[in-house]
């Protein structure tokens, strides 16, 4: 009686050994989601804050304030005005902070706006 106890014992042992290490990749996967996720995000609020600041007919160095401020520092900016069309497009690395992704990755995202009329897209 005694033997089959301690054999349990071990099993439960090697059933935790064998799930921790699932367990533990589970939710670093979860976690390198949910920081590009976040970073899609981001980057395509400052497509948007900047192909709005571009429509009011802003200089390209307030757009690029503009999505600084919503998009963080390292994001960069590329404006395309054509036509009565402004277009903001916006392309970031996206910040592993201590999770080891190996590669480098980037989410890029663009917002296109109407030029105002009365200011236009200089």
């Amino acid at each position: 009686m005694a033997g089959s106890a301690d054999r349990q014992r071990g099993t439960v042992t090697v059933e935790i050994a064998v799930a921790l290490p699932a367990l533990t990749v589970f939710i670093a996967v979860l976690l390198a989601v949910g920081v590009a996720v976040i970073s899609q995000v981001r980057c395509a609020e400052g497509a948007r804050a900047g192909a709005r600041e571009a429509a009011l007919g802003s200089p390209d160095a307030d757009i690029a304030r503009v999505v600084s401020a919503v998009a963080g520092e390292r994001a960069r900016i590329a404006v395309a005005r054509t036509g009565g069309m402004v277009s903001v497009t916006v392309t970031m690395p996206i910040a592993w902070g201590d999770l080891a992704v190996p590669g480098r990755h980037e989410v890029a995202a663009s917002a296109h706006a109407a030029c105002e009329p009365d200011r236009g897209c200089a």
